[in-house]
């Protein structure tokens, strides 16, 4: 019997194949073998077929999308990119900027004079002290999987939030700032607003503070994101504000309309 070349099924059955390869072996080990894959792989139909078979959309999805392939590779890496967000591996994956007072510690919730937090599935959070404790996480990017032009061309949207609350019995000041930096840590794009202060015998009520980058400079490869505070009654022991659930997500934007996406990343390699 004659072998069959696979170039010689329909084309809607060499879709169906890709549909079930990987993503980035589509792009790195069948997209150069010959201008039909080439083309088949750059259909928005196989993207949109990757789409829904991962669930990142529904049958009835009826939201413009730019570039699917992007979109795709999107939602494939959209997670919290900061790194023990509630404490529940103690001060593990944090950069300590600031340790005043009695410094950092991590307690159990709701805590002394605190209240539940609205997830219940959160059950530690960070506190800080008398003098002002801070600390950050510096995330990178490209080793989080992201590549130039997916953050250049199509500069998905970046939402940046954060939880805090004072103990009822002791006013605190809390603090934020999240950068958005270039290779050589140039600040392009800041969220730096003024220190929070709660006044003491407050409702220990927890608050969230989030903030959505768009539109932002081309060369982002690095995000700061520092906070913390302290209390403002100078007492001995942990009374600043309390901080958990952070997190930074990365989505792609769905009102932006950047030219189609052609040259393969170098950094998308394995």
């Amino acid at each position: 019997m004659a072998l069959v070349s696979i170039n010689e099924l329909p084309e809607n059955i060499l879709l169906e194949v890709f549909t079930h390869v990987p993503a980035r072996q589509l792009l790195l080990h069948c997209r150069p073998v010959c201008s039909l894959w080439r083309d088949l792989i750059d259909l928005v139909t196989l993207w949109k077929r990757k789409c829904l078979r991962e669930g990142f959309i529904t049958e009835d999805w009826d939201q413009p999308v730019a570039d699917w392939k992007a979109f795709f590779f999107l939602c494939s890496l959209r997670r919290n990119l900061l790194r023990n967000p509630c404490a529940e591996e103690d001060m593990t994956s944090w950069q300590i900027d600031s340790n005043g007072g009695n410094q950092w510690r991590v307690e159990s919730l709701p805590g002394d004079h605190g209240t539940d937090f609205p997830d219940s599935k959160v059950k530690k959070y960070f506190v800080t002290s008398f003098e002002m404790c801070l600390k950050s996480q510096l995330v990178d990017l490209k080793a989080e999987g992201y590549w130039d032009e997916l953050l250049d061309t199509f500069r998905p949207e970046i939402e940046v939030k954060d939880w805090f609350a004072a103990r009822a019995d002791c006013g605190c000041t809390y603090h934020i700032r999240v950068h958005l930096v270039s290779d050589n840590y140039i600040v392009l794009a800041s969220f730096e607003p003024p220190p929070v202060t709660i006044h003491q015998w407050n409702n220990a009520k927890w608050t969230e503070v989030s903030h959505t980058f768009s539109d932002y400079p081309p060369g982002v490869r690095h995000i700061l994101f520092q906070h913390g505070g302290k209390d403002t009654q100078f007492w001995a022991g942990w009374y600043g504000p309390r901080i958990t659930n952070s997190s930074i997500i990365i989505s792609p934007k769905m009102t932006r309309d950047p030219a189609p996406s052609t040259a393969q990343p170098e950094t998308m390699q394995g």
